[in-house]
């Protein structure tokens, strides 16, 4: 197995440990630290990016176009859209959706959803793979992981900040994984200078630098 399917399966490992955390459980149906999320609704998005990955893989190879990890982000249309606009009100129905039985039970399907990778990820190929919500493109299965372990780091460190308690340690492979493709991303919104200002000159700095 790469180190990349490795560092997402212990990526991935960590989120039913977070949902099975009590103070997840309590908060559940209270508001979430995202806006119009409730924490339950949240978790269920969270726990996508585990769930998505095992039907993808039992589909057939795509026969679309096969873009770029940094294409994928230039066609997504959830980037720069309103709270109410139409891919942000599915994604919450998705996450409230599949929050809908529980913590318990979304800690047991994404352990079970991990089993099954942990299987799957040693020996599948690279292939061409694609999620339905996207839109008409697909991403080699490694650049797909990636996107997942960004958004599992992203959104288990929102999920803990909404139940008030610490974020989930992440492996150092993960993090190098994560953090690179967020520099890449912040580069391509705000240019390169100030992502450089922003590591290397605190007197320089732009207010943000933020990837989205």
């Amino acid at each position: 197995m790469t180190p990349l399917r490795h560092d997402f399966l212990a990526l991935a490992a960590s989120v039913p440990d977070l949902l099975r955390d009590p103070a997840v459980g309590a908060a559940w149906p209270g508001p979430s630290a995202l806006a119009e999320f409730t924490v339950g609704g949240l978790a269920g998005h969270l726990a996508y990016q585990v769930l998505s990955i095992p039907p993808a893989l039992a589909e057939p190879v795509p026969s679309e176009p096969t873009v770029s990890l940094l294409g994928h982000y230039e066609r997504v249309e959830w980037i720069g859209a309103g709270l109410d606009d139409e891919i942000n009100v599915r994604i919450r129905r998705g996450g409230e959706s599949a929050a809908a039985d529980g913590a318990g039970a979304l800690a047991d399907r994404v352990a079970a959803a991990v089993d099954e990778l942990t299987g799957t990820l040693a020996s599948v190929e690279n292939r061409p793979v694609r999620i339905p919500l996207w839109g008409p493109w697909s991403l080699l299965l490694d650049d797909f992981l990636t996107t997942r372990m960004m958004e599992i780091a992203v959104h288990g460190d929102d999920l803990a900040v909404s139940a008030g308690i610490a974020p989930p340690e992440l492996a150092p492979g993960a993090v190098e994984t994560v953090v690179d493709l967020l520099s890449r991303l912040a580069v391509r919104r705000h240019g390169p200078t100030a992502v450089l200002r922003a590591l290397s000159r605190a007197e320089r700095a732009p207010r943000t630098i933020a990837a989205f």
